[in-house]
């Protein structure tokens, strides 16, 4: 059997262990496109702001593609896939590598944005490694640094370029930070916070052009105002890295489409990961869950079943926790739904506490939660919403401070 993985990522290195586990003969072959080890992409952010040296980055030993007689190719990307010939091409590899099952698990790319200047050198994204890398040699000469995007990414990256003593000012486009994770309530708490530890947001906008004498010095706004800046990092989200995918071929909406087994339209051919649009648990429909613990999950039932194994995955659940200064946030499920969608919303703010507490409700069956401060009984509901657990409890006790899992049993 010739097994092709496509992702050097978390998703393509637990794929490629579950296969070897199953099967020890079939030839394996992983390509990536960054040389870098594998390594946990969440702690680049760690290592921008000095809290992590980046020799802690790798999840696998330097003998990892030896000890599991896996063929890397690595520092290339895909230019294509022959569905009919089952081959993966690669610039200048006239043959392609053939397969007989093949795993997609590209991950994402950065989300691009269009503005005059983005030439200029201190213009960064902020996705891999590499890009860390580059960041922490530009920092000795950066005073002042612009984010742009108010989601994970962006506050990582204004909150580690905070901890090296640089001025940012984050630009965010909605109302509040972490408008796709969060409701305004707890967009507002978090918008309130990052102010409060010296973070200059400001919300409504984005950048327009950058300017500079082959670097950036400054930046013109939505709004026609200008600010100075020496360093710019882009963190707009990401999307899937796809470019590769013949979409005539295989089904793909925002990710490949897959189905309980991770396969896509096309048998043989599966998906997984940041690629893969899958079914979300809580919103009942496709949906990218771009996060590491549904990649792990998803690589290895794609390696399982491309060995022979069946394994079926319900589906995916977004959730995040994320310290931010000196305030904790989770969140999971549907956090945020409209309001035609016809749940029922709990709250519960306490703002001498700073606390807030946020349940959506489908009849019986909790479909997310949010919580600001106090969240120790938030993975208990990440468990109910993921595990579909029919509530045997008023919603209004289990939003309560003083719930208890016993309450559950009884």
């Amino acid at each position: 059997m010739k097994y092709v993985i496509i992702g050097n990522g978390v998703a393509g290195i637990h794929a490629a262990e579950a296969i070897r586990h199953l099967d020890a003969e079939g030839r394996l072959t992983l390509i990536g496109d960054e040389t870098f080890p594998p390594y946990c992409r969440p702690m680049i952010s760690m290592v921008l702001e000095g809290a992590t040296p980046p020799e802690r980055l790798p999840i696998r030993s330097t003998d990892f593609y030896r000890r599991l007689g896996i063929t890397p190719i690595l520092g290339r990307r895909v230019s294509g896939i022959d569905v009919e010939a089952r081959v993966v091409r690669l610039p200048g590899l006239e043959d392609g590598i053939p397969f007989d099952r093949l795993l997609i698990a590209s991950g994402a790319d950065p989300r691009p944005i269009t503005a005059d200047g983005l030439h200029l050198a201190h213009i960064f994204y902020m996705r891999t490694e590499r890009h860390v890398r580059e960041m922490l040699d530009a920092i000795p000469t950066v005073k002042t640094a612009l984010v742009l995007g108010g989601g994970l990414v962006g506050f990582k990256a204004a909150y580690g370029l905070l901890r090296r003593g640089i001025r940012v000012t984050q630009l965010i486009r909605s109302a509040y930070p972490l408008s796709m994770q969060v409701d305004r309530t707890a967009g507002e708490m978090i918008l309130n916070e990052l102010v409060r530890k010296g973070l200059d947001v400001r919300v409504g906008l984005s950048a327009a052009a950058f300017h500079g004498n082959g670097r950036v010095e400054g930046a013109r706004l939505s709004d026609g105002s200008e600010i100075a800046c020496d360093m710019v990092v882009i963190g707009k989200g990401v999307l899937p890295a796809l470019s590769f995918v013949p979409r005539d071929r295989i089904d793909v909406d925002l990710g490949i489409l897959v189905n309980a087994h991770m396969e896509t339209s096309v048998p043989g051919i599966y998906a997984a990961g940041d690629a893969a649009e899958f079914v979300d648990i809580a919103r009942k429909t496709r949906w990218v869950n771009a996060i590491w613990p549904e990649a792990v999950a998803q690589g290895r039932a794609a390696g399982m079943n491309m060995a022979g194994r069946p394994v079926a995955l319900k589906g995916s659940l977004s959730r995040n926790v994320i310290r931010i200064f000196d305030m904790d946030v989770m969140t999971g499920g549907w956090v945020d739904p409209p309001e035609s969608a016809g749940f029922e919303i709990l709250s519960r703010h306490d703002r001498r506490r700073k606390t807030y507490r946020k349940l959506v409700l489908d009849g019986r069956r909790l479909v997310g939660m949010a919580m600001v401060n106090d969240i120790a009984q938030g993975g208990l509901l990440i468990s109910l919403i993921q595990n579909e657990v029919p509530l045997r409890i008023s919603g209004n006790a289990l939003l309560s401070s003083g719930f208890n899992y016993r309450q559950l049993l009884n």
